[in-house]
Formats: C-alpha cells, sequence, structure tokens
C-alpha cells in the first residue's frame, strides 16, 4: 500500500509537519479562464455590468481568496502571504485571469495562487450571470512555481501567458 503523506498511521487526514523545513522565498502563478459572449466581454470593458466593475471586483475577491485559502482548503498551512497580484484580460468571448503569489516560508503557495485565480473567476461569473447564464469557468491551473525542495515548476503548454 503506498505512504500517504497526508494520513496517520490510524487512516486519518492529518496536516503534514513542516517545522523542520526551512523558510525559503517562494513564488506561485496560477490562471483561469471565462468564456461568454462577445456582448457580455463589450459590457464589461464599457462599464455597463449593472452590479460595478467587474474585473477590479474579481481582482480584489481574487486577493482575498489567496490570504484565506488555508480556510477553504482543508490540510493547507496558513501561509504568511506577502504579495498577491490579480490581473484580468479582457479577449473577444473571454476573460483571461492570472494570479502571483509570493512568500517566505516552509511550504509553496501553489494553493493560494490557484483559488485567487478560480475566486476572481466565480466573482466575474457572479456578476455577469444576469447577462449570461451560461458562462463557463474553464482551465484553472498551476502556470509555473519556484521555490522549495521541489524546486522550480513551469508549465510546458504556453496557454497560461
Amino acid at each position: 500500500m503506498p505512504e500517504f503523506t497526508h494520513i496517520d498511521d490510524l487512516g486519518r487526514a492529518r496536516m503534514v509537519d513542516v517545522t523542520g523545513k526551512p523558510v525559503t522565498s517562494r513564488t506561485a502563478s496560477a490562471a483561469a479562464v471565462v468564456r461568454t459572449t462577445t456582448e457580455v466581454v463589450a459590457a464589461i470593458r464599457e462599464q455597463r455590468i449593472a452590479k460595478g466593475p467587474v474585473l477590479e471586483t474579481a481582482r480584489i475577491a481574487g486577493i482575498q481568496a489567496a490570504k484565506r485559502t488555508a480556510d477553504l482548503i482543508p490540510l493547507c498551512h496558513p501561509l504568511p502571504v506577502h504579495h498577491v497580484d490579480v490581473e484580468c484580460e479582457l479577449g473577444d468571448n473571454e476573460i483571461r485571469i492570472i494570479s502571483t503569489v509570493r512568500t517566505e516560508a516552509r511550504t509553496g503557495v501553489e494553493m493560494e495562487a490557484l483559488c485567487a485565480a478560480a475566486v476572481a473567476a466565480l466573482t466575474v461569473y457572479d456578476m455577469c450571470k444576469a447577462a449570461d447564464r451560461s458562462m463557463t469557468i474553464a482551465e484553472i491551473r498551476l502556470i509555473e512555481k519556484t521555490g522549495g525542495k521541489s524546486g522550480d515548476y513551469f508549465r510546458q503548454d504556453s496557454v497560461g501567458r
């Protein structure tokens, strides 16, 4: 039977003890895409969405999500998040979201970056659902991560940036 990192000897879920790991500089970037109609993208661009400024609200929601990741993902360590950046870019019929999170800690910020991108995308959906309930949130993915024992990771495909 494989040895699981988040299961103790009695088969119970557990948080991994990172006490002995060194504190290092770590970053992670993640992305998400919200697919919608060209009319909704135009309404966002022209600030015609009734709920307000969609991209700015999504950016703030992503930042908040990164800071609250440990409250959402049961076995994530609460981390001192030192910087969060969330960028939203309008395409013809989509909103592309990229989040970047930085810290100095004993474990990485991949989940924080992924939460930021996902919650920013959910916020876009929430703010625009009256205009298009068929929006799709897609391609939530890690783009890159640096630091830590496992080293750096850079996504091989070019979908992320």
